[in-house]
């Protein structure tokens, strides 16, 4: 019998996240260990009226590709992933690797080599993430991997799952739908607004955001969510910034990054460990060198560092940036197959500053 938390877990992707509707193909992309939940969504889905399909790909494979393919076949495009990112209507990943660091050995310019080619489907995707016409949404399921790496037993990891989505609660959708309440006022505040400046201990950085849109990140294409965020314009990031926590990307894990901008490129890179490879994916392109993003964290029922990206850049009580491509529906026009966040702890002597009027400070909106 499934634990009822994955069940409303599942209720919360199908019902309120992606709003499965009769007649949409909904492909489910997951790692064999989420099996337990993809059974539960798979029920929702048939009940929703949906068409649900699956695909799971082992660490293992993934990275006897990497290991073995030469060149051409590391640049093929599967016809069968082509059609689904042009066709499908609801996307949902499930993440719960095996081992989550299964390509730390690889070669990053194989790898960047492989996103590379992937440039179209990206296109693709983001245009029809964009217009509404595919609908997406990316979750953890608990595993002894992420587990681990959040330093936590199995059981533990869990609860701390089934809290920062709320699926332990009577009505998880009312949740977030009043968390997506309280952060459109936020959202309301910003529209309009020209400057943004963050101060402190670990970053003095300014840019503009004229012209561009924040969005009320509130479950519907992370689960689970809690941020506000935008694209800020391109050429205007001028500062520095040092990122209080390890950033994770493809396995490989990057401590104490510091990143200097000026006109909005990232001019001077060090890192205390990794740094070769922080390097390699500042060259992966043109924009990857420049801001897609900046996110404030606002979910602070993600109380702790877990190394999961998907939690992680939610802690409330930070901001993240990211490097590469930016969203196109606010506005952002930067272009690159790197989408990298960034951490950093805003809790503590750390000012957000609109347009001159206080924004945040540790941790805590002023508005």
């Amino acid at each position: 019998m499934a634990d009822p938390r994955t069940t409303k877990l599942a209720d919360i992707l199908v019902n309120y996240s992606t709003k499965v509707q009769p007649g949409d193909w909904v492909r489910i992309m997951a790692d064999i260990p989420a099996m337990p939940l993809v059974n539960e969504l798979y029920k929702l889905i048939l009940k929703a009226g949906g068409l649900p399909s699956a695909s799971f790909v082992p660490d293992q494979l993934t990275e006897t590709y990497l290991v073995h393919a030469n060149d051409e076949q590391l640049q093929w495009l599967t016809p069968d992933a082509q059609m689904v990112i042009e066709k499908v209507d609801v996307l949902l990943s499930v993440q719960a690797p095996e081992n989550t660091r299964a390509l730390s050995g690889i070669d990053p310019k194989r790898q960047q080599m492989q996103q590379l080619a992937r440039k179209e489907w990206l296109e693709v995707y983001r245009k029809r993430s964009a217009s509404g016409d595919l609908r997406w949404n990316i979750t953890n399921f608990p595993c002894l991997a992420l587990a681990q790496d959040a330093d936590m037993s199995l059981s533990d990891y869990e609860d701390f799952i089934y809290k920062a989505t709320f699926a332990d609660q009577d009505d998880p959708v009312a949740v977030w739908k009043n968390i997506h309440t309280e952060q459109q006022k936020k959202v309301d505040w910003l529209a309009g607004k020209k400057t943004f400046q963050i101060k402190g201990k670990y970053a003095d950085i300014s840019m503009s955001i004229d012209g561009r849109g924040f969005i009320n990140s509130s479950g519907d294409k992370n689960m689970p969510s809690g941020e506000v965020y935008t694209s800020p314009v391109e050429d205007s990031v001028n500062g520095w910034v040092e990122f209080t926590y390890p950033a994770i990307r493809l396995g490989r894990e990057v401590e104490g990054v510091r990143l200097v901008f000026k006109d909005g490129k990232v001019i001077k890179a060090t890192a205390e460990k990794n740094e070769a490879y922080l390097l390699e994916v500042l060259n992966t392109d043109e924009g990857a060198s420049y801001l897609g993003e900046l996110g404030i964290g606002t979910n602070f029922g993600i109380d702790r560092f877990t190394k999961s990206i998907l939690y992680d850049e939610k802690i409330g009580g930070s901001f993240h940036l990211a490097l590469g491509s930016g969203f196109a529906q606010i506005g952002g026009k930067n272009k690159s197959t790197v989408h990298w966040d960034l951490i950093c702890d805003a809790r503590k002597d750390t000012e957000m500053l609109v347009d001159g009027e206080l924004f945040y400070k540790n941790g805590k909106f002023q508005i």
